[in-house]
């Protein structure tokens, strides 16, 4: 699915967001204005504020709403891509140098901790109090996730359930928020607010699962935006890592552990050769089409129009994808 053909039908209004997104940047800190610029610069699919623009224009909020909303939720984001750079030692973001290698990690911290204190100030101005509570809580939910991320580094008895109740949190959290509040915006009854809701929440799990996934199909840095196993180096336990303990052999779990032991990327092609032996990448791939289908069909009920069609489109991408 091509998702540049998503981007182009409501390429004005990403231009407005992108405009709003500069603007707000601007800071008589310049190590600030610095920071932020060349994250929120770098090539980026924008996801979550397409989002809110496509739900948006279905549901006709207004566009200066439609647009507040977007750059909360994109520097919401910005800010968690900082401080996670900091915690995975992270060497490159979206295809450059990660701001952590370029300013160090306490300007990145600092400035991550900027972004989510400017976001605060946007809901503010927002004036909704609903959205407020929600996009507080995904903040909290998301740090919640790295937190557990973090205490799952190198644990191979990390279950299915954990996982997923990472990635729930970390990811698609926001996903979530982001559609939640657009439906509220439009002043939605509850049961379309949660179908909204469950949409977003589905998609968020689908496209992290497929970036998992991605960590070890990639060809090459450039098509995931970092380094090739820094997953790996950084001893995260994810859902393919998952499936090829769990149905290896006990040799190639010998082999797994020492590999996650190691940390070490020589032996990423060692390690992506058992998950694909075992059918972990198979199996993981079935996972993120579970989601994605969950996706769909939480917004059957709507209207068939060309923004449907997106959000449809979207699903689609979420799961076909290779970058």
């Amino acid at each position: 699915m091509n998702y540049e053909y998503i981007q182009k039908s409501v390429l004005k209004d990403l231009e407005q967001v992108n405009k709003l997104i500069k603007s707000s940047l601007k800071s008589n800190i310049l190590l600030i204005e610095e920071v932020s610029k060349h994250i929120v610069g770098a090539p980026s699919k924008r996801i979550r504020p397409l989002l809110v623009i496509i739900i948006g224009k279905m549901l006709r909020i207004p566009n200066k709403k439609i647009y507040q909303l977007a750059l909360i939720i994109e520097f919401i984001h910005t800010a968690t891509l900082l401080h996670d750079d900091v915690v995975d030692i992270s060497e490159k973001r979206r295809g450059k140098k990660s701001a952590n290698k370029i300013w160090g990690n306490e300007a990145s911290v600092l400035v991550g901790d900027y972004l989510y204190s400017r976001s605060f100030q946007m809901m503010v101005k927002l004036g909704d109090k609903k959205i407020f509570s929600i996009l507080a809580d995904a903040t909290n939910q998301i740090a919640k996730g790295e937190v557990m991320q973090l205490m799952n580094v190198g644990k191979l008895n990390t279950t299915l359930d954990q996982y997923m109740k990472v990635i729930n949190y970390k990811t698609a959290t926001l996903f979530e928020a982001s559609t939640r509040s657009s439906a509220i915006l439009a002043k939605k009854n509850e049961k379309n607010i949660n179908k909204f809701g469950d949409y977003g929440k589905h998609l968020g799990l689908a496209f992290q699962i497929s970036d998992d996934i991605l960590d070890f199909t990639a060809k090459n840095s450039n098509q995931i935006g970092k380094n090739i196993g820094d997953d790996l180096e950084g001893g995260k336990i994810t859902l393919p890592i998952i499936y090829g303990y769990k149905f290896s052999n006990s040799s190639d779990k010998k082999n797994i552990k020492r590999i996650l032991k190691s940390k070490s990327k020589a032996s990423f092609n060692e390690l992506k050769d058992i998950l694909i032996k075992t059918g972990a990448i198979d199996m993981s791939i079935k996972k993120a089409n579970y989601h994605a289908t969950f996706a769909r069909k939480s917004i059957l009920h709507l209207k068939h129009d060309n923004y449907k069609d997106l959000l449809l489109k979207l699903a689609d991408f979420s799961i076909s994808r290779k970058k």
